[in-house]
């Protein structure tokens, strides 16, 4: 058969764009390709337990628009943050590395603090400057801790809007605050609905003003949730990337006036389901724009919960210890994806990190993984769109600069253990490393190192194969004011 000439192609084409109404050459068609694009919503929350969802275990707490996420999506049951305190979770996050490469893991101060002179370096590369690259809408909505200067605010890293507060939502405490300080044996014995806003005078900003101080806490999780409702509506004819991170549940708790007293599980309870019923408000709104089937939505926590602080400081479930630690506890957080059509809904046992919504969202925008540097998240696509594993196998665990423990497969061996801020039990170097089979303990009860000293040797080479590609870069968080 002859080869058809440029000008029968072309007429064939128009002849099918006729009959399927497929316009190829036209502006719609480019209008089109920028819909494939999916939007993406990444919501986390600040020291929320692995066991604080009713779709994840917890009695009391009513959380019915995250559990119809997981109903409609994949609940992902083995899925860890890069370190378990904020600014390095944080920064894992949105770079997709480990914040050791970064310089925001110290064993100096594990966090920034309002007179801290650090922050994310301008050169690393956050997921908001790779989708800006694919034409995306950005914004930054919520908890930063990734550094209150202005140079390293999220108007400077990729992010069109912002609007939140720099730091924890306990810190800038005035000098009346009965608390102040006191994290150690420290337990808020205020009256549940009346800790007063000004003991914290944590600055709420927009852009790089601030336009409150203090942050009336009171209504903030409304506020972030209508701020983020406010961008979806401007930008929903366009892709958008939107991080909306809940300053709450981090003690001090606050709730608006008409979730006080509603959960079973008192104030903690009464945060947990404000922040489920502003997930619902949010999908109701992508419903409601017909965008629902084009944008794909991920819940999870920046860490576990942060135990000291009793009733207050939340549940993880059967895992051992919570926030501040390499215990299961603090490290493994409920994780939801929830993409209308594309996602297959089901229960992952795969493992999973936050380091890999950088990787991932930058695959699905069609944006280049950076070649100029380690990128440790991986593409969950295979497991989220079709019927694949997870391509991550091991997951390291960070306490500062420092490696405690590693996970290969189901079998996670720890070299150090210490408690969380003095808590529990002292810092202990191991010389034979626990071992724990994840997959029939994860609660890491049952040590099992004496049955196979061939698997803790090749976790040790693992972490061995690791440091030997770390770089040596500015400890971000070392520095203060006052140094």
């Amino acid at each position: 058969m002859k080869g058809i000439t440029k000008k029968e192609f072309i007429f064939s084409i128009f002849i099918l764009s006729t009959l399927f109404g497929f316009y190829p050459f036209s502006t719609s068609f480019a209008q089109n390709s920028d819909k494939a694009k999916p939007n993406v919503i990444v919501i986390f929350t600040d020291d929320q337990g692995y066991g604080d969802l009713s779709s994840f275990g917890h009695p009391n707490i009513r959380t019915p628009n995250l559990d119809k996420m997981v109903d409609e999506g994949q609940k992902w049951t083995n899925f860890y943050v890069a370190a378990s305190v904020c600014t390095p979770s944080r920064a894992g996050l949105i770079t997709g590395r480990y914040p050791i490469r970064s310089g925001m893991a110290s064993d100096v101060h594990r966090v920034l603090f309002p007179d801290s002179k650090g922050g994310l370096p301008a050169e690393e590369i956050t997921i908001a400057e790779q989708v800006k690259k694919a034409g995306y809408q950005t914004a930054m909505i919520g908890k930063w801790h990734l550094g209150h200067h202005e140079q390293y605010l999220p108007t400077n890293h990729g992010f069109d809007y912002y609007y939140g507060i720099p730091y924890s939502n306990d810190m800038d405490q005035s000098e009346d605050n009965p608390q102040r300080g006191n994290y150690i044996n420290g337990y808020f014995e205020f009256a549940d609905d009346h800790i007063p806003i000004e003991y914290y005078n944590v600055p709420l900003m927009r852009n790089t003003e601030i336009i409150e101080r203090p942050a009336d806490q009171n209504t903030i999780t409304r506020r972030f949730t209508e701020e983020s409702i406010s961008f979806i509506e401007k930008h929903h004819d366009q892709p958008f990337f939107l991080l909306l991170a809940h300053s709450l549940p981090h003690i001090p708790l606050f709730a608006s006036e008409e979730f006080i007293g509603r959960s079973d599980a008192g104030l903690y309870g009464d945060v947990i389901e404000e922040i489920d019923h502003g997930v619902g408000l949010i999908i109701d709104k992508l419903n409601e724009l017909e965008i629902a089937e084009r944008t794909l939505v991920v819940f999870t926590s920046d860490n576990g919960p942060w135990l000291v602080f009793k009733t207050h400081g939340g549940s993880a479930g059967l895992l051992r210890a919570g926030k501040g630690t390499t215990w299961e506890g603090g490290m493994r957080v409920p994780a939801i994806f929830w993409w209308p059509g594309s996602i297959n809904p089901e229960i992952v046992t795969d493992i999973g990190s936050t380091m890999d919504i950088f990787t991932t969202v930058s695959h699905l925008a069609g944006v280049p993984i950076p070649d100029d540097r380690i990128v440790d998240g991986v593409n969950l696509t295979p497991v989220l769109m079709s019927d694949g594993e997870s391509p991550r196998k091991e997951m390291l665990f960070y306490r500062g600069a420092t490696v405690y423990a590693a996970r290969k497969d189901n079998f996670k061996a720890h070299f150090i253990i210490e408690g969380a801020y003095g808590q529990f039990e002292a810092k202990q170097v191991l010389e034979t490393p626990l071992l724990y089979d994840l997959s029939t303990d994860p609660g890491e009860k049952y040590d099992i190192a004496e049955n196979y000293p061939e698997i803790i040797a090749e976790i040790k080479e693992m972490v061995k194969r690791h440091q030997q590609y770390l770089v040596k870069v500015k400890d971000q968080l070392a520095e203060r004011e006052s140094n």
